[in-house]
């Protein structure tokens, strides 16, 4: 769990060094601050998405994993989590907002890259934990300037990041089998959507509801599994 107590401690650190310095930058600054990160986040789900092998494994696991977050608020429990921080740090509306908005997002970029499944997985199995620590280095920078711009709901998805990947991490041995070559591009590729649609998100052009995505993490390599053992028999679905 080293790795994940490493990338936990960066987000912590990168966000109080964001924090500390948004109280001296001016609004306008932190809002060409955000949709310079968006745009860079678009780049990173656009590189990510170009890794899929199949394109109907994307599909599908995206369709279904919309239909089962839509249905469970997956995205509306995130914001209230942020709600909850917020009445606990006993803030206003806009402040709750801001919170809410936070931590939902720096939660699901810090933690549905392709980086974040491999190296849990390798922390996990092997105790290399190289990866993690590349991924925590980035995490740094990545917290330091979102908390910049969207405050301090940013410190609290280190909470997300301890639970998920260290959840990945004490289940590695079991998550193995599962993820072969094929699953981990058809993953990559699913992630880097939301990835995307998160970037859309920093630079004010969508809303995107992303966290009711998230199921598509899931389904992806069943559905890629699916479709090697249906191109056994249909060619053309291989």
């Amino acid at each position: 769990m080293i790795g994940v107590i490493v990338n936990v401690a960066t987000v912590l650190i990168g966000s109080t060094i964001g924090l500390i310095f948004k109280k001296g930058i001016s609004k306008k600054y932190t809002d060409a601050v955000m949709i310079g990160i968006g745009l860079c986040t678009v780049l990173i789900g656009i590189q990510g998405m170009l890794k899929g092998e199949n394109v109907l494994v994307a599909i599908i696991s995206m369709v279904i994993g919309a239909i089962i977050g839509t249905a469970l608020d997956i995205d509306g429990k995130l914001s209230g989590a942020g709600d909850f921080l917020s009445k606990k740090l006993k803030k206003g509306d806009t402040d709750k907002v801001t919170i809410a908005e936070g931590f939902v997002t720096a939660s699901l970029l810090f933690c549905v890259g392709a980086m974040t499944i491999i190296g849990s997985l390798e922390s996990g199995l092997k105790g290399d934990h190289t990866t993690i620590f590349t991924k925590s280095i980035l995490d740094l920078f990545s917290s330091c300037m979102l908390s910049a711009s969207l405050g301090i709901g940013v410190i609290f998805a280190a909470i997300f990041v301890l639970v998920f990947q260290g959840g990945i991490v004490l289940a590695a041995g079991l998550l193995e089998p599962l993820l072969s070559e094929s699953a981990v591009a058809e993953i990559t590729c699913v992630g880097s959507l939301m990835i995307l649609a998160l970037g859309l998100n920093l630079t004010g052009l969508a809303k995107f509801k992303v966290a009711n995505y998230f199921p598509a993490l899931v389904l992806a390599p069943f559905v890629c599994y699916l479709f090697e053992f249906l191109g056994k028999y249909i060619p053309a679905l291989a």
